[in-house]
């Protein structure tokens, strides 16, 4: 029999690998698909990027193959300087077998040892790469990604809405119209901010020990916010790691009575002592991780019982793999995972298929409300939160793909938008 070429297995093998998604039975649709014959033989031939503003700074990463079959994936927050990072790892994964995400990942991990690969901007931008090679892979095998990660233990993410940037003021009748619009759009819980820089009781511009003024103007917005939302509604409040222990244990003590789903970040949570002194000194659960990185950095946090709840970004923590592994570790430690994500539908997305495959979900944040329409065009899909969940899709990948026409509207001015790599 002739021996098939590229173009057949692309053809043949990959479409109908895709047919396979709807089986009942995961074992025949691996075994089909990791059979020498059907198996796609794919090799990386270009990465490219789009950088992007809406919440904060994203980096945009599409990886290519000679088979064209494309990968996505996103990074955000540590996201700047991601794009010459993104192009020094290319010597390392053009001529590469994609479906090797781990050596992949590994190969790279290890070759920035000495720059920076511990957290920080070398770890995001390999998330947004890592996040790229599970979309691709995906594809190929004609699989949604939370089927490579071990499957669902649950149909939909709960998603809670992060109130934005209008701040809950009381008494405020555009605050009370923004309670209103969370809970019209169907979200059973959501955040509010109590950070203030301009609040008029600080008597120090550098200084975060808050004065008794401030921890009252705090106390009354949770108290203000807390009474709009009916009682099975959770609310979390965000003091966005700004301020020193004795504020951080006297805000935690102080919003007791309202039952918070968590309190995030009362101090940085770089200091794991201090974290966990606020933690034992109050019954208000405590929750850190966003800026923490890799399974490392969420060691010490689980093993001195740092934290309640975890957040890891996956968009930047290191990737859906290694989200995996962070929220195995929690899970030994009976800790929930509550992702931080304010991400494009695609990075959200991406998340969700690690939420859906993890027995220690929380719950996931979102972030765009103060930017409807950018988010429901930024991907052909449309909407993909309805009534405060997102559904997994069936389809290969993440499942959901660019708009570019809606996404350009959000490129940074003079970035290149997935131009092909010079040299």
């Amino acid at each position: 029999m002739e021996e098939p070429n590229r173009r057949t297995l692309l053809k043949g093998g990959l479409l109908s690998i895709a047919g396979m998604v709807g089986l009942p039975s995961l074992a025949r649709a691996v075994q089909d698909a990791t059979t020498p014959y059907k198996r796609p033989k794919l090799r990386i031939t270009d990465i490219r990027t789009a950088e992007v503003r809406v919440h904060g700074y994203q980096v945009h990463v599409r990886i290519y193959t000679d088979q064209g079959v494309v990968g996505q994936g996103e990074s955000t927050d540590a996201a700047t300087g991601n794009v010459p990072l993104i192009n020094s790892f290319s010597r390392m994964l053009i001529g590469q077998d994609p479906l090797n995400i781990e050596a992949a990942f590994e190969r790279i991990r290890t070759s920035g040892i000495f720059a920076g690969a511990q957290s920080g901007q070398y770890v995001t931008a390999l998330t947004a790469v890592e996040i790229a090679l599970w979309d691709l892979a995906g594809k190929a095998l004609g699989l949604p990604v939370y089927q490579l990660l071990g499957g669902k233990v649950r149909e939909r993410v709960r998603v809670y809405c992060d109130s934005g940037a209008r701040e809950m003021i009381p008494g405020d009748e555009r605050s009370k119209a923004r309670i209103r619009e969370i809970q019209d759009m169907g979200f059973t819980a959501a955040k509010m901010d109590i950070d203030d820089a301009l609040d008029p009781a600080r008597f120090d511009r550098v200084n975060w020990t808050a004065s008794n003024g401030e921890i009252d103007h705090m106390v009354a917005k949770v108290a203000f916010t807390r009474e709009l939302y009916p009682k099975h509604f959770d609310l979390a409040v965000d003091m966005h790691g700004r301020y020193d222990a004795g504020t951080g244990k006297r805000v935690a003590k102080e919003v007791e009575p309202f039952k918070l789903m968590w309190l995030e970040e009362p101090v940085p949570a770089e200091n794991i002592d201090a974290m966990r002194d606020i933690r034992a000194s109050t019954s208000t659960p405590i929750c850190c991780g966003e800026n923490v990185y890799m399974r490392w950095g969420f060691r010490e946090i689980l093993e001195k019982r740092a934290a309640d709840i975890i957040m890891p970004d996956f968009q930047k923590c290191g990737g859906l793999l290694e989200a995996r592994k962070i929220a195995d570790m929690a899970h030994a430690y009976y800790v929930p995972v509550a992702p931080h994500a304010v991400t494009s539908p695609i990075g959200m997305m991406a998340t969700a298929h690690v939420c859906a495959a993890i027995p220690n979900f929380l719950v996931q944040e979102w972030h765009w409300i103060d930017s409807p329409e950018l988010w429901r065009n930024w991907v052909k899909e449309g909407e993909i939160i309805q009534k405060g969940y997102i559904a997994l899709p069936e389809r290969p990948g993440i499942g959901v793909e660019m708009n570019d026409d809606g996404a350009r509207k959000a490129q940074v001015p003079g970035t290149p938008w997935f131009e092909p790599r010079r040299g």
